[in-house]
């Protein structure tokens, strides 16, 4: 028997975050080991998005700490590109640059960040464009794209970076139904792929096809963590069985 225990990417130790009086996180313990795909979902206003942003280093937090690869993650860090850059953030709006080919989207970051030059970050870019089947938009701009396909190139632009973890925050949320199905298969490939996930979505299917575990948030709390096969089962928490019955 395989006893190997992969290292541990992104930890999240005891983080709490108010805004005034309201506690947004609450005693946040987490953790994602390398290959790790691990979706995190519950009702609006569970503080879901904070956390993702909270371990993006886009947001601070009151206490606790936040490690990508043993980095301490947080507004103020130091190197905070290189830090960043080790986390791959796809957002519900696809923050491309209108006035850049695809591209020129993502080369920009490999330039600045990785030091790449002109011709390595174009090939890394047309590399990770075929990933997501978008090698012949390349000279395209954003807006000659669908929303789909955008978001796809927001995928790629943060693969070009090389990152140990990607963090999917409602990626498909901002879509039409028709579009959702084509983002969802390319992130359902990148897990095949083995690549560490933290996904913030509804969609139960894929959570259900593709996460290690899954965990449940409610009231800026975790809830429940636990294995598709458990979540899914009948001895999941009252409040997650109710969750499922509004999003199935």
């Amino acid at each position: 028997m395989d006893m190997t225990i992969s290292p541990v990417v992104v930890s999240v130790a005891g983080v709490s975050k108010h805004f005034g009086a309201q506690s947004v996180l609450s005693d946040i313990h987490l953790t994602v080991q390398a290959g790790e795909r691990v979706v995190v979902c519950g009702p609006s206003g569970s503080g879901k998005s904070t956390l993702a942003r909270c371990i993006s280093g886009l947001e601070g937090y009151g206490s606790g700490t936040v490690t990508v690869n043993g980095a301490t993650v947080s507004p103020q860090m130091r190197h905070a590109d290189l830090v960043r850059a080790n986390i791959g953030m796809v957002f519900q709006h696809f923050n491309l640059f209108p006035h850049l080919t695809v591209l020129e989207n993502c080369t920009l970051a490999q330039k600045w960040v990785r030091r790449r030059s002109k011709v390595e970050a174009s090939r890394v870019a047309l590399e990770y464009l075929g990933k997501v089947r978008l090698a012949d938009k390349a000279s395209a701009y954003p807006a000659q794209l669908s929303g789909g396909q955008q978001q796809r190139v927001a995928i790629a632009r943060a693969l070009c970076l090389n990152p140990s973890v990607m963090l999917f925050d409602e990626a498909t949320s901002a879509l039409d139904p028709e579009m959702v199905k084509e983002v969802l298969e390319t992130m359902i490939l990148l897990a095949r792929d083995g690549m560490t996930m933290i996904c913030i979505t509804h969609e139960m299917g894929f959570a259900r096809a593709v996460a290690d575990k899954i965990v449940f948030m409610d009231g800026g709390r975790i809830v429940q963590e636990a294995p598709p096969d458990d979540f899914f089962g009948e001895r999941a928490d009252p409040r997650i069985r109710k969750f499922l019955s509004q999003v199935f």
